[in-house]
């Protein structure tokens, strides 16, 4: 049985509501963007300011910080505000991960959990047309700022993700389950990751 499940996700491929729904329907407790903010407000770091700094990790600092064990930020008060909101980040998962029964969606959390044993590694896709479709309807936005949406945010968590791991952030390799929730659909993603999770 799994009772860790990480989700990384493209931009409007529906892994944000499948971690929502499949965290509601294992009675798992839900992290996603609150990590960040939790993190941000440990650190007092402005809201307006949290995503920039996420862009402009440090890479290879981050990479030899990650290794240590619930690593917080004692010893490292020099390091750049970026590296901090990390370590924060990572804190904050590697706490839920010992609490158990989570779902954690995004922050690189599979790659920081890859060592537990009842944790599962997915990532979720769907093909272009799906997902601008997708952000068209939820964000309520025109075809041009979606299709911008689309590549910020995937910029965004690919730089983010490869920066603290040092690998590529869809490489299916990194993950147990790589799911096309454009063919799939939301609610069978869902199933499939609750069969899995038992195991």
């Amino acid at each position: 049985m799994y009772n860790i499940i990480t989700i990384e996700r493209r931009y409007a491929s529906g892994g944000n509501e499948i971690g929502k729904k499949l965290a509601e329907a294992l009675g798992y407790k839900l992290y996603d963007r609150n990590i960040l903010l939790e993190a941000a407000q440990k650190l007092d770091i402005p809201f307006f300011k949290i995503e920039a700094l996420e862009e402009s990790s440090s890479g290879n600092i981050l990479m030899n910080l990650s290794k240590t064990p619930l690593g917080g930020l004692g010893g490292n008060k020099d390091l750049p505000l970026a590296d901090k909101l990390f370590l924060e980040e990572k804190r904050i998962i590697e706490q839920a991960a010992e609490e158990g029964n989570c779902v954690i969606v995004g922050r690189a959390s599979g790659y920081i959990l890859r060592a537990h044993e009842n944790s599962l590694q997915v990532f979720i896709y769907a093909d272009h047309q799906k997902r601008l479709q997708r952000a068209i309807e939820k964000e309520g936005i025109q075809r041009a700022e979606a299709e911008n949406a689309m590549k910020k945010n995937d910029k965004r968590r690919r730089n983010f993700y490869n920066a603290v791991t040092n690998q590529e952030w869809d490489d299916p390799k990194h993950y147990e389950m790589y799911l096309n929730a454009g063919k799939l659909g939301i609610d069978m993603c869902v199933k499939l990751l609750m069969e899995a999770a038992k195991g």
